[in-house]
Order: structure tokens, then sequence, then C-alpha cells
């Protein structure tokens, strides 16, 4: 067998899952910062194990030296949502930028076609393009992209697999599909309120936004107000939003920024 200098062959595919995430998570920040839903809840990826490689070469008859060609899911990274019409945004997304910088060689739908274990997520084969000291190399990569409650079924399935070697009971096999529909039930559900669940968050947000505004007027009026007034805006602010009146929130908010206005006039 040849030996291979696993480090240094391995490092472009860690090179690749490290770009995409970075590329990923920018896009559900510009999402949340021109103030929209982002389809993209959290991203997360893996280089897989030196003996996770072996091993799946051994299980399909692959020699070693042929693995970087024909193993496609060296690298990868794992895409969660929050609703199954993220999913399709998302594939969206990673069609967008095919010729720009990555190339979709594969499409597997397990959401539509699940597989008999119940398991269901959406795969892309890409290739990614990355420079490395020795010029251009491009990567093979996984994206899986699913839901939060399709994840947590995942994780719990793989877990099993690997703690029965492959070879679940089919009794817990059973059980496990049953796991998987009950799954695949709550994401239909969420679904069906997903307009009033993305509301809420609306919601949340825009008062997450004031407060931060509140406190920072607060803080502004320490530099032009009289300290010991300090007090009553601190108090006042707390008990608006024990409250959790929005409305009076905003009222407030506007009488601190004139305040600050009239304050920095006076003493400026």
């Amino acid at each position: 067998m040849e030996i291979f200098n696993w480090k240094e062959i391995l490092l472009p595919y860690e090179q690749a899952v490290n770009e995409l995430i970075v590329k990923f998570n920018s896009i559900k920040q510009e999402y949340k910062i021109k103030g929209m839903h982002s389809p993209i809840e959290q991203v997360e990826g893996r280089v897989k194990a030196i003996s996770s490689i072996i091993g799946k070469a051994n299980k399909r008859n692959i020699p070693v030296e042929d693995v970087f060609e024909k193993l496609e899911d060296i690298s990868g990274i794992r895409i969660i949502c929050r609703f199954v019409e993220d999913i399709k945004k998302v594939v969206f997304i990673i069609r967008e930028r095919v010729g720009k910088d990555m190339e979709v060689i594969q499409e597997e739908d397990y959401i539509t076609n699940t597989k008999e274990s119940g398991y269901r997520s959406y795969h892309l084969t890409i290739k990614y393009p990355i420079f490395t000291v020795d010029g251009r190399k491009d990567i093979k990569a996984e994206i899986q992209i699913r839901t939060l409650a399709m994840n947590f079924w995942a994780t719990i399935e793989h877990s099993l697999r690997y703690k029965y070697n492959g070879n679940i009971p089919d009794e817990l096999k059973e059980r496990l599909q049953v796991c998987a529909e009950a799954a695949f039930m709550l994401d239909t559900e969420m679904t069906t309120i997903r307009d009033e669940l993305l509301e809420a968050q609306k919601i949340v947000q825009i008062k997450n936004n004031l407060v931060n505004e509140i406190i920072n007027n607060i803080h502004n009026l320490y530099f032009y107000a009289k300290v010991e007034k300090m007090n009553e805006f601190n108090q006042k602010f707390i008990e608006l939003y024990q409250e959790s009146n929005v409305d009076k929130l905003f009222e407030f908010n506007r009488q601190l920024e004139i305040m600050t206005r009239l304050y920095k006039v006076k003493y400026v």
C-alpha cells in the first residue's frame, strides 16, 4: 500500500470546508442585516477522519489510492434550516453560485424520496476551487441541507449505526422509522404556522433593536444630563421593559432622543 502524508493531502479539504462555512454564514448574516428571514439557521462542517475514509474505501472495495477521486464526501458541510421551505431556498442559492465559485455535479433529494430508514435530507455534491501554494485544486464536497428536526433524527440514527456497527436491530429500526415520521409531522405542522412564527421573530428583533437604542440613548445622556437623573431613566426603562409594551418603549425612546438633542445644544 502506498504511504500517504494524510495531513498534507487532507489540508485542501479542510481549507474548502472552512471557506464554505464562512461563505454560508455570511449569507445568513446578510439576511439578518437586511431584516429578512434567513433560510440558513446554522452551518457546520467537517473533514472525514482518516479511519472513516479507509473504512468507507474498504466497504466499497475502492483502493486507498483512488479514494480522493471516487469518494465525494471527504469534505462536507451541513446547513440546518428552520422550515422545509427554507431547504428549497438554500438549494436555489447554491444553484445561483454555479459558474461563480462552485459547480454542482450531483443532487440527491432524500426528502421527496425518503430512505427506507426514514432518513430525510437534501444532498448536493459540488466541486469547489481552492488556491494553495501549489496552485488551484478542485475539491469535491458534499452539502447536506436539512431541518432542525431532520438533523436531530439523523444524529441519533448515526450514533446507533455506529454502536451496532451498521447492523441496527430490526425492532430498533422500526422505532426509528416511527420517530422519523413523527419528526416530519413536526416539520409539516411548523410549516402551517410559519408566517406567525416569522412575525413573532420579527417582533422580537424589533424589540431587541429598540432596547439597544434606548440603552445607547441613556448612555449618551450621561455625558450631557445631570447624573442624578440617570437612576430615573434606568428605573423607567426597567419598568417598561417588564411591562413588554413596545409602543411605550418607542415613546420612551423618542423622549430620550429629544432630551439628548436638547442637552447637546445646551452644553456643546
